[in-house]
């Protein structure tokens, strides 16, 4: 017995001794650390702990912080500077204590299967593949193309454990609701820079800021509020989503981003022709918009679509002229430029990051992934789209008919926008945009489970 005693006592001292070596390091460490360091520890363990014991809690935290969590930079680069958002070190703190979770709970499984398993796979394995590739003849830097590979694979991660971690109506609506209260938020916080700011943007957005970016994530709050709006049976629900979709309207005008305010048409439209309810309202308000709205549009607003026709250089399109300001010719320029570069490598590209900034999500693709991986990015484009819509068509429940009629309109407006911007690797928008998917993809599967079970 007292053997046993005394090496409980050497171990608990071996213990004592370790946490205060610790504590030493820890102590002397946050005196070095800039001031917000130790407080994004303190909550990534906060989160640890708490999805740890309730991972719905986790991915709630989550859906606030993919808007609402300031950034800082972790490394600077030739011509550009690694930046890394609080939401980044939440995602991973929450993906990883959900593998932690499954890898003690067998039984729930590691990954359930949804249409998008597949292609995203194969997307994944061609960034990865291609880049390597690039970096081994050395066209690549290892260091720039690790962290956007990163960024790449993220908003899949974030599919994924939003896909595996859904269980019920009731669960997706709670995260409905703390989605729709992150954009008021947003909302809220752009409203107060118009009139001060040049162009309306996201909080801690850096000195700049990114316009474009706000713009895309209103585009998909939008529709997803103006979907929830049209399937609305509840008058009190329905005055509040009609307040919000209003809301967003000044914000997003003011951003004064071209792209976005040409996947708005597109969105819109799209709602117009899918709706089976209060579609007399949606081309009302487009018959209105279109006869008032240049009397009543600011100023700003009409000027920053005019400009883009201002001389700066001449174009040959189907046989006629086209005249874009120098900003749009210089996107014109370098989607030629890298049209150049692509015809030496068509099939493979040059890798993640070989191609350098090109405002062109599709052009970006093609010339980093080559066309492998363009039809599997167009392929996954497809399948999101093609099951949306089967959902929509099929789903009885008017709450999630409106909601994917709604996340239909976004994605559209989305894919419209990606013709002037790189919108399908922002995490900003991509986190939104793939924790819906989660939600849209899974919602034959929850349903059924619900109503078998409803019938035992």
């Amino acid at each position: 017995m007292s053997k046993d005693f005394g090496q409980l006592n050497v171990r608990f001292m071996i213990l004592l001794v370790a946490v205060l070596l610790l504590a030493i390091f820890v102590g002397r460490s946050i005196t070095k650390l800039p001031p917000l360091t130790p407080a994004i520890a303190v909550a990534g363990i906060i989160i640890c702990l708490i999805t740890l014991v309730r991972t719905d809690l986790g991915l709630i935290v989550l859906i606030f912080s993919m808007l609402l969590s300031p950034e800082f930079e972790l490394a600077q680069l030739p011509n550009r500077a690694v930046v890394v958002r609080v939401d980044d070190i939440l995602l991973i703190v929450v993906f990883f204590t959900w593998l932690a979770k499954v890898a003690i709970r067998k039984e729930w499984g590691l990954l359930k299967h949804t249409p998008l398993n597949l292609p995203i796979a194969l997307y994944v394995a061609a960034c990865l593949l291609f880049t390597g590739k690039g970096i081994i003849v050395g066209e690549v830097s290892p260091i720039a193309s690790s962290f956007y590979l990163l960024k790449y694979i993220e908003y899949f991660m974030l599919y994924f454990m939003f896909s595996n971690n859904i269980r019920s109506q009731k669960q997706m609506k709670i995260f409905i609701i703390a989605f729709l209260i992150t954009g008021a938020i947003i909302c809220a916080y752009t409203s107060t820079q118009i009139g001060s700011l040049s162009r309306t943007t996201a909080p801690f957005e850096g000195p700049g800021g990114e316009a474009n970016t706000l713009a895309g994530y209103l585009l998909l709050l939008f529709g997803v509020t103006a979907g929830l709006f049209l399937y609305n049976r509840s008058p009190i629900r329905g005055v509040l989503l009609g307040v919000l979709a209003c809301f967003i309207v000044p914000s997003f005008l003011f951003s004064l981003s071209r792209g976005g305010y040409i996947g708005f048409i597109c969105m819109y439209l799209t709602l117009m022709i899918l709706s089976r309810r209060k579609k007399l309202l949606l081309i009302s308000i487009l018959a209105l918009a279109t006869l008032f709205g240049p009397l009543i549009l600011p100023a700003r607003v009409i000027n920053r679509v005019t400009s883009t026709f201002i001389p700066g250089k001449e174009y040959e399109v189907f046989g006629g002229r086209l005249a874009l300001d120098w900003s749009s010719a210089q996107r014109v320029e370098a989607w030629k430029r890298l049209f150049g570069r692509w015809q030496k490598r068509p099939i493979f590209g040059y890798g993640v990051t070989g191609v350098g900034l090109v405002d062109n999500q599709y052009a970006r693709i093609l010339g980093e992934v080559g066309a492998i991986g363009f039809l599997i990015f167009t392929w996954l484009m497809v399948t999101i789209f093609r099951n949306g819509l089967r959902i929509f068509r099929t789903i009885e429940d008017d709450y999630f008919k409106g909601l994917t009629l709604g996340f239909l309109a976004g994605f559209v407006g989305l894919l419209v926008q990606g013709l002037t911007g790189n919108v399908f690797i922002i995490v900003r928008i991509m986190g939104p945009f793939w924790f819906l998917a989660a939600v849209i993809m899974m919602l034959p599967m929850i349903i059924e489970e619900e109503q078998v079970e409803r019938t035992k």
